[in-house]
């Protein structure tokens, strides 16, 4: 690696390209050393050191994690916690010839894996989220653009044809199935399709979707006779979802803008949102359905789609900074739904209806976009993104794949209207 190169992956990587020192790292990287051994000791795992020795409870054919760096490893943790853990790997100081499996072994039992007395000082040694990044109308879209704005041909290269970066809903999905690339886009249709259904979208319907994406949805909506307003804050995704309505045919339909949700103005007969509650942030969770509940017209229905987590680690981590803020999602935060009950209940005259659990279609949704993302890496790398941010998305989608398998993480689709409606 070249001088210039090297300065500027540290520039771009600061976290990932410089380990930790000072006296903070001399006292916590050998606790983190301990408490990383004492906990694996205890789980499903294999964990393979320098010098060819093995720790952790795993039998041989359990999920193996390789250590090559095994001070560096402790001194990210003991620094950062979870962020230094997936630094760790983006600096290559970790690897896993299987690394969904590796993270499911964690997710199943995150909340367990580090003591309560510890759990109980979280607060003292946990990153907080900086406050540029609370989604408040003034920071929103630049938090949006880290993530969405990276570049449309990135998406392109690990989507499908329909460019639906959300959960599928495949067609008959059984335990053990892994559905193929040649179902993926019926089975982004049957997602969408579903919400429409549910929205009571249909010929002349006044349908407000919030978080654009890359405008299969409006397309798809438009196509039953919708007239559609969509909004989003990503300047990438409003171009080129605004090519591919026209290229529809449906330009006269759709009207795409790049405006806060919280600005929309009028009345529809239908709002459908999909996995934009994410982005939203814990604060905000009453705006948002406030401003739905304002926005529906009479006798009008909300579907949204929503990524969840157990209500008591919704609580539990509703005020920690995270790898995934740091890295992918800034300002985001999950829902649980009994958070998303009790604020329309508390909040609007909204009531959830209807709700369906779909959390192992996104794990093979999530499977199908990393195999691709893994398959495409020169043309990745020749758009410009270096082995760093290569090893992050890989982290990332895997990291995401094992919430869903070990039943951490859910995604719903749900129905709300009115409370006096029948």
């Amino acid at each position: 690696m070249t001088t210039m190169t090297r300065n500027a992956q540290v520039e771009r990587w600061p976290g990932v390209t410089t380990v930790p020192s000072g006296p903070k790292v001399r006292v916590a990287s050998p606790v983190a050393r301990a408490l990383f051994h004492k906990a694996v000791a205890r789980l499903p795992l294999r964990v393979q050191m320098p010098g060819g020795e093995f720790s952790g409870g795993g039998s041989p054919d359990s999920p193996l994690m390789v250590i090559h760096r095994p001070d560096d490893f402790a001194a990210r943790v003991g620094d950062s916690g979870l962020i230094g853990f997936g630094e760790s790997y983006m600096a290559g100081d970790w690897e896993a010839s299987d690394l969904t499996a590796v993270l499911e072994v964690f997710a199943s039992r995150v909340a367990t894996l580090i003591p309560d007395f510890l759990q109980r000082l979280r607060g003292l040694y946990v990153p907080k989220q900086p406050r540029s990044e609370r989604n408040s109308t003034q920071n929103t879209r630049s938090n949006i653009a880290r993530h969405y704005d990276l570049s449309n041909e990135l998406f392109e290269l690990f989507l499908d044809g329909t460019m639906t970066y959300s959960s599928a809903l495949f067609d008959d999905l059984s335990v053990g199935d892994s559905p193929s690339w040649d179902v993926f886009a019926a089975a982004q249709h049957r997602k969408i399709d579903r919400l429409l259904d549910g929205a009571g979208v249909g010929p002349g319907s006044r349908l407000l979707e919030i978080g654009t994406g890359w405008g299969e949805l409006a397309i798809r909506a438009a196509q039953r006779g919708a007239m559609v307003s969509s909004v989003t804050l990503s300047v990438e995704q409003q171009e080129l979802a605004a090519k591919r309505i026209s290229a529809a045919g449906l330009a006269d339909r759709v009207q795409i803008d790049l405006l806060d949700y919280r600005l929309v103005q009028g009345e529809y007969d239908a709002v459908v949102s999909v996995e934009m509650i994410e982005a939203v942030g814990h604060q905000y969770w009453g705006s948002y359905f406030q401003k739905i509940d304002s926005l529906l017209a009479p006798g009008g229905r909300a579907a949204i789609q929503a990524i969840t987590m157990p209500h008591d680690r919704m609580l539990a981590t509703r005020n920690t900074y995270t790898w995934v803020h740091k890295y992918i999602f800034p300002g985001g935060f999950l829902p649980s739904v009994r958070a998303i009950e009790d604020v329309t209940e508390r909040m609007t005259t909204l009531r959830v209806r209807e709700r369906m659990s779909m959390g192992d279609h996104y794990a093979q949704t999530l499977r199908l976009w990393d195999e691709r993302f893994s398959a495409r890496a020169e043309e990745v790398a020749a758009l410009g993104f270096d082995d760093v941010f290569a090893r992050m998305w890989h982290f990332y989608l895997c990291y995401s794949e094992a919430g869903f398998r070990s039943g951490y993480l859910d995604v719903q689709q749900v129905i709300l209207d009115r409370r006096n409606q029948r």
